[in-house]
């Protein structure tokens, strides 16, 4: 009994440590960025594009970054769903359970989801010369939309996963066609599906090295595909980059404001996960 007490007590501190540990992390992080950044942080940083000489302290904003962000998320988030929800509904709900061919699939998800960015950029890049198109926020969208659909397909797939088998065979004999099985159970696993945006939102939006080779950067908003986009880990990367001390600063200040887009689409993402929660449908 006092050994087992021993182990109980020590790997109950071990937990309690690691998770003291993880919170004491985010909160440095948190206030560093806060620390540095907010003092630097102005309605002009929000709402104006950069000025002439932005980078060397003159004035203007990261309005061209935040918008651009925005579209390539927004565009990518689209193209990765559009491809996730078939396959993942394919291989756990068409096939049969043991299916040799949906572990190959799942297989190259892991092996997807572990390749770098800076792979995912290159390979844009060198896609991008073959077909003779420019960096743009169409390369941004394609590009991206390649590194998060492995983070959505794996996370849809784990959630679709732990489903009832016995719930597409009640809907087909009910007289429900195989659409009406797929929405049925697509809105079953809206929790899951809400988590899995926000994984991949959060690594797209905040991801450098694939935008740098395919989308450019612009001090402009684009207006249409084929122009450049500016992101703003982009943004912070140069201002970083830069001599002035203002101006690192204003880099702060822009993981500030990435910092409160991830939380708003956090929460966004919570809220929607428990409006349409299994207890509510």
């Amino acid at each position: 009994m006092k050994l087992k007490n021993i182990e109980e007590t020590f790997f109950k501190a071990l937990m309690i440590a690691s998770t003291l540990a993880i919170a004491g992390v985010l909160l440095m992080i948190i206030g560093t960025i806060v620390y540095k950044g907010l003092p630097s942080l102005t309605w002009d940083m929000v709402t104006k594009l950069p000025g002439g000489g932005f980078y060397l302290g003159k004035e203007g904003g990261v309005l061209n970054a935040i918008v651009g962000s925005i579209y390539i998320v927004a565009g990518s988030l689209v193209l990765s769903l559009f491809m996730s929800i078939p396959v993942v509904m394919y291989i756990n709900f068409y096939l049969p359970k043991k299916s040799w061919f949906a572990s190959v699939v799942r297989f190259s998800f892991d092996i997807l989801f572990g390749i770098p960015s800076i792979v995912y950029g290159a390979f844009g890049f060198a896609l991008m010369v073959y077909l003779g198109v420019r960096a743009s926020l169409m390369g941004g969208i394609i590009t991206i939309a390649m590194l998060i659909t492995p983070i959505m397909m794996r996370s849809l797939d784990e959630v679709a996963r732990l489903q009832s088998r016995d719930l597409p065979d009640a809907l087909l004999s009910l007289g429900a066609t195989k659409l009406e099985m797929i929405r049925v159970i697509t809105r079953q696993i809206m929790p899951g599906l809400m988590t899995a945006v926000l994984l991949a939102v959060g690594r797209g939006i905040g991801d450098a090295a694939t935008v740098l080779f395919t989308a450019g950067f612009t001090d402009n908003i684009p207006q249409s595909l084929n122009q450049p986009v500016a992101t703003l880990p982009l943004a912070i990367f140069f201002q970083l980059g830069s001599p002035v001390e203002e101006v690192q600063n204003r880099a702060y200040a822009s993981a500030v404001i990435l910092t409160v887009i991830i939380l708003l689409l956090s929460f966004s993402a919570r809220f929607f996960s428990s409006r349409y929660s299994k207890s509510k449908i």
